[in-house]
């Protein structure tokens, strides 16, 4: 019988450790591209899973890998990388791969274009994306050679060997080799892309020692240590043709997967978690529950991003390496793979931080990141969700853009509830932000007041290479609340004061209005209830209370009035204080 309860409790534990994440609202980032924050509460304490879901890579859609600062050390934060690629792309993405805290170095495979950046980690599981847009986690082993005068000896790409061995460092490391004492290298200035397969040949124009050689910008450099350091200074004389021939086993590049990622362990297989992958990795790794990053693809080939926020009592408490799995899983993923963990794990779009990093710095500077690139027109929601033209000052115009990295043929439009297009631009137009203020003109302005309601922002582009794009972004026209004023602006709380707060509006057209009191920081006080109210000089009241019963503290405080009717919503909002 104990036994029984044993289980049943069991049971119980984990239904309440996977039960369902609370619903929660999708936002659109670009088209095809969303994102949700989904709340999941556990025995062990509330989850919260930021989820990004993408298109099957293709067309206007690519998954990348992209390196800090474009080179192999060093470290950048997710965000920065974004908004340094943001002239020529929008994206949205999560941090790659594990990394040397001291350089930055991958710890895994990194290969853009077929071009190895890093050599990959044969005990632990890398991510190739495809030509055809499919993700594949598997382990890959990289085996090199260099061979000068002599015999063919190994060679790795861009990590310094350690006791006996050489490397191949190309401009992707930086600068200057590393410095390494004993080292011997070879230059060579003019040396094709460290690509597998074939054979990639130069020829040696200088020797050097030490490390600390600058890399030519179209050259490499190869570095010896131990037994090979005097086989390269014999063998790969100036003037010497040398010869290095890199290969992967699997040979992802001959099976079209061209780009990918270290990583690891693989935690989705054919739509099952695993919860062992044999992989290198200690249990203190993927035992805690902790911030947690995994990338899946689903089986239409849509991509399931996942960044879960941890390390924060109260908000969010992680997941284990396991957890993880099973959440790409209820994701639809049929193939998964996790990416480095713990104060690393970073969600964001557009140069925007979406999750919360656990570091107590907010986001740390790391070494990847794997982006969802989308080369065609994106709009940026406008900058006021509602405007009100109604001569008060607040929220009267709308700032509204298009971004296009591509020359392209592009209309641009803003329609009113009617469907009436009350705004056109077209032709073609060169990479770049384009902007527009409405209204900026009196009939614009009444055209404005006459169509209250919902308005879209539609704008097409057709690329120069024949692809069409489109995206749409909608706001409300709604001067129903104006000429907002709360007093006193100081207000004194207590026994024998007045305790009267008093928010004064007008409202141009009937409508339901909520009032509230919130702190600056975004914590409600009070709410006022909802009232039906009609056109005119309105006002609503607070006592100087909390919900509770309680005097406010001293501080400042918010009072926001929403109003709700046909036209949509608006809301006003003004500062006051308290003091005692």
């Amino acid at each position: 019988m104990h036994r029984l309860v044993v289980i049943a409790a069991l049971l119980v534990g984990l239904a309440a450790v996977f039960a369902a994440p609370a619903p929660a609202a999708t936002q659109v980032l670009m088209p095809g591209v969303s994102y949700s924050r989904q709340v999941q509460f556990t025995a062990h304490g509330p989850v919260v899973i930021n989820v990004i879901t993408a298109p099957k890579p293709g067309g206007l859609y690519a998954l990348k890998p992209v390196l800090a600062n474009g080179t192999i050390l060093g470290r950048q934060r997710v965000t920065a990388m974004q908004k340094a690629m943001s002239s020529t792309t929008t994206l949205a993405g999560v941090n790659g791969d594990l990394f040397a805290w001291a350089d930055g170095h991958p710890s895994g495979f990194v290969m853009q274009d077929d071009v190895i950046k890093a050599p990959p980690n044969r005990t632990r599981s890398s991510i190739g994306i495809s030509a055809d847009g499919q993700l594949n986690v598997a382990r890959v082993a990289l085996y090199g050679y260099w061979q000068g005068l002599g015999s063919r000896r190994t060679v790795t790409v861009n990590k310094t060997p350690k006791g006996d061995g050489s490397a191949l460092y190309t401009p992707a490391w930086g600068a200057k080799t590393p410095v390494v004492p004993g080292a011997t290298e070879a230059v060579i200035g003019d040396f094709p892309p460290a690509t597998s397969g074939g054979e990639l040949d130069g020829v040696v124009t200088s020797q050097d020692s030490g490390g600390g050689t600058p890399i030519p910008p179209n050259g490499a450099v190869l570095l010896s240590i131990g037994t090979q350091a005097p086989k390269l200074a014999a063998e790969a004389l100036p003037g010497t043709p040398l010869h290095i021939q890199l290969v992967l086993s699997p040979d992802w590049p001959a099976a079209g997967i061209g780009d990918a990622l270290g990583g690891g362990p693989v935690i989705v297989r054919n739509g099952k978690a695993v919860y062992t992958a044999g992989e290198d990795f200690l249990p203190s790794q993927l035992a805690p529950r902790d911030p947690r990053t995994g990338i899946g693809q689903r089986r239409d080939g849509k991509i399931v991003m996942i960044a879960v926020d941890g390390r924060r009592r109260g908000y969010s408490v992680g997941l284990t390496n396991f957890e993880l799995a099973q959440a790409l899983v209820r994701f639809g993923a049929v193939t998964g793979s996790a990416l480095d963990a713990g104060g690393s794990t970073t969600m964001a779009f557009d140069g925007k931080l979406l999750n919360r990093p656990s570091d107590p710095g907010g986001e740390r500077p790391v070494k990847e990141m794997l982006a969802v690139e989308y080369a065609g027109v994106y709009a940026p929601p406008p900058t006021q969700p509602v405007i009100s033209p109604n001569g008060d000052g607040a929220a009267e115009k709308q700032t509204l853009s298009f971004k296009i990295v591509l020359p392209s043929t592009v209309t641009a439009n803003l329609i009113d509830p009617t469907g009436t297009s009350v705004y056109s631009v077209s032709g073609a137009r060169a990479p770049g932000i384009y902007k527009i203020t409405w209204p900026s003109t009196p009939s614009a302005k009444r055209a404005a007041q006459e169509a209250l309601g919902r308005w879209r922002w539609v704008v097409t582009a057709t690329d120069d290479q024949a692809r069409q794009s489109s995206i749409e972004r909608a706001f409300w026209v709604n001067d129903t609340l104006g000429y907002l004023k709360v007093a006193p602006k100081s207000a004194r709380v207590g026994p024998r004061r007045a305790n009267r707060v008093v928010a004064r509006f007008r409202l141009a057209h009937n409508a339901r209005v909520v009032g509230s009191v919130w702190t600056r920081t975004g914590v409600l006080v009070r709410s006022l209830g909802t009232r039906s109210l009609k056109a005119g000089v309105r006002g609503l009241k607070w006592n100087g209370r909390y919900r509770s019963g309680h005097f406010a503290y001293p501080g400042r405080y918010v009072f926001r009035v929403h109003a709700q009717n046909a036209y949509g919503p608006v809301e006003l909002s003004q500062t006051f204080g308290v003091r005692r």
